[in-house]
C-alpha cells in the first residue's frame, strides 16, 4: 500500500471517530510500527491531525474554542487510559467522605469502581446519581439547568445549590489543560459549577486523559497549583513543576 492511500485511510478514520489508536492503525493498515509512526508524524506536520500518545486526534478539537462533544460520542474515545484514571481516582475515596464528582465520561466510569464505604456524594450528573443511588451510596443533586449534550445540570441556581457544601474531595471534569490558561471548558456555566465546587473542597482532582494537555478551552475555571491531575501518561513533563499530577499507566 501506497503512503498516500495510508494517509487517506487514517483521515477517514479520525474523521469518523476523532481519535484513532496506534494498534488499531497496524490491523487497518498492514503495516509495521515505524510506519505507522512515522505516518502519523508526516500527517501531524501537515497539520491534518494531531499526534498524541498512543495514537491521533482531530484538529478540529484544537482551536480555542473546544467544541463539545455529546456523552456518547466522548465516551468511545481513550477508553482505557479513562478506566485506569477512573479506578486510581476511586481508590482516594475514604470512609466518611463528602464527596463531589462532576458530569463527564471518565468521572462517571469512577462509579464503578467506587469502594462500599460510607460516602456521602454530590453531583451535577443525573446519569451519575442515577448509578450512585443504585450502588446504594447517599446522593444529592443540585438544582438548577439541564444541558444535554453533557447530561449535567448548570446555572446559576446549581451554583447556589453548591455554595452551601463543603466538600472533602471533589472529582471535576475538564476539556483542556495548558500551562498559560490552566484548566479549562467551552461552557461559561459549567465553568462557574465546577469553580464553585473547587472553592468549596479541600482536596480537587481533575481527571483527564493526556488529549486534554496543551488544549485551551474558552473559560478558566481554575489553575493548575490549586488542583491534583490524574492522568494516563503524561507527553509534557513541564507540567509536573506546575500542579501535581499523578501518571496511572
Amino acid at each position: 500500500m501506497f503512503a498516500e492511500e495510508r494517509y487517506t485511510i487514517i483521515l477517514d478514520q479520525i474523521k469518523k471517530n476523532y481519535s484513532v489508536k496506534l494498534t488499531d492503525l497496524y490491523d487497518l493498515l498492514g503495516a509495521s510500527e515505524s510506519t505507522v509512526r512515522r505516518d502519523l508524524t508526516v500527517l501531524d506536520e501537515r497539520g491534518l491531525i494531531k499526534k498524541v500518545h498512543g495514537g491521533a486526534i482531530s484538529t478540529d478539537d484544537l482551536s480555542l474554542n473546544l467544541i463539545e462533544r455529546d456523552m456518547e460520542l466522548k465516551s468511545k474515545l481513550f477508553t482505557e487510559e479513562k478506566a485506569a484514571i477512573a479506578k486510581y481516582a476511586a481508590s482516594l475515596v475514604d470512609d466518611g467522605d463528602f464527596v463531589f464528582i462532576d458530569a463527564g465520561t471518565t468521572t462517571e466510569k469512577m462509579i464503578e469502581f467506587l469502594p462500599d464505604r460510607n460516602v456521602t456524594y454530590v453531583t451535577n450528573a443525573f446519569v451519575h446519581a442515577k448509578k450512585l443511588a443504585q450502588r446504594g451510596f447517599k446522593v444529592f443533586i443540585p438544582a438548577g439547568e439541564i444541558k444535554i449534550t453533557t447530561e449535567a445540570i448548570v446555572g446559576a441556581e446549581c451554583v447556589s445549590s453548591l455554595q452551601s457544601y463543603n466538600f472533602s474531595k471533589s472529582f471535576i471534569g475538564t476539556n483542556g489543560i495548558s500551562v498559560s490558561a490552566g484548566i479549562t471548558t467551552p461552557d461559561r456555566n459549567e465553568a462557574s459549577v465546577k469553580a464553585s465546587v473547587i472553592q468549596n473542597s479541600q482536596t480537587v482532582y481533575i481527571l483527564a486523559d493526556h488529549s486534554k494537555f496543551e488544549q485551551i478551552a474558552s473559560v478558566t475555571f481554575t489553575q493548575l497549583g490549586r488542583v491534583k491531575i490524574i492522568t494516563d501518561k503524561l507527553q509534557y513533563k513541564k507540567y509536573h513543576s506546575k500542579a501535581k499530577i499523578k501518571e496511572v499507566m
